[in-house]
């Protein structure tokens, strides 16, 4: 008996122990900001406009967020192969960059519930020929390193087999550039960043019907900043609610494609 009681008590504290070592979200308060990391060439999530500042979807939603917690957005351009690091040694407090959650991913961070559906597509040029997935075969295929688009193909091993070289770049633009000039047959990029390209550059680019896997994006934190992503969560749904969420959301895609509270 003595023992059962000895252990429930150990166990009630090594909780409370958890709970007073989480301070994200009174660290972010007491400091008056939010930090935000993110890939700076990313639209519409997160990207510079003509005037060199960064804007986007989730940028415009996050500093709503972070004007409900009472702190400053602050957004952060970092090296998007190397985000777990850049987030793990504290100079960002969360990444929020049309970020998709994945089963690999959840194991080293906590994450949001999603906001926004999207989906892995493959971008060619119009009048190229390329048709299917099975029709880039012997082909080179470009992707952003480190993105979910590679971890999309690598899932896709019979797809990924059949290609001649699969070629990465730092970013998503780059890749479309080399698209444009014929260094790669095609991308594999997400289906939202690839819908805005196309509809801003007017560049004769298409996208595949056949897609790679579908997804979805949520803001991941550090695996014990428990407080901090609750209170980001919260405010987005209170967002939802209210309609700010909607109105945002259509401001951006033409109708509201978020998933919070659906």
């Amino acid at each position: 008996m003595k023992r059962s009681l000895l252990a429930a008590f150990c166990l009630v504290a090594s909780f409370t122990r958890a709970e007073a070592a989480d301070d994200s979200l009174k660290s972010v308060q007491a400091r008056g900001k939010l930090v935000l990391g993110l890939d700076d060439s990313f639209p519409p999530m997160g990207f510079r406009n003509d005037d060199n500042q960064i804007v986007g979807y989730d940028i415009d939603l996050a500093r709503e967020v972070a004007r409900r917690l009472g702190v400053e957005l602050v957004a952060q351009p970092i090296d998007w192969n190397a985000k777990e690091q850049e987030l793990n040694t504290g100079k960002i407090d969360c990444i929020w960059n049309g970020f998709t959650i994945t089963n690999e991913r959840r194991q080293a961070m906590a994450f949001t519930r999603p906001y926004l559906r999207n989906a892995q597509v493959v971008v060619v040029k119009k009048g190229s020929g390329y048709s299917s997935l099975a029709s880039l075969k012997g082909k080179r295929v470009g992707l952003q390193a480190g993105s979910s688009a590679a971890d999309a193909l690598a899932a896709a091993k019979d797809f990924q087999a059949s290609l001649k070289q699969v070629v990465e770049f730092k970013d998503n633009l780059t890749a479309l550039m080399d698209l444009e000039a014929r260094g790669v047959d095609a991308v594999v990029m997400d289906l939202v960043v690839a819908t805005d390209n196309i509809t801003r550059s007017q560049k004769p680019y298409e996208i595949l019907k056949e897609s790679l896997a579908p997804e979805v994006f949520g803001v991941g934190f550090r695996k014990n900043d428990l407080a901090l992503r609750d209170a980001v969560e919260a405010a987005l749904e209170s967002m939802a609610k209210d309609g700010t969420l909607k109105k945002v959301t259509t401001q951006w895609f033409g109708s509201d494609i978020s998933v919070v509270g659906k």
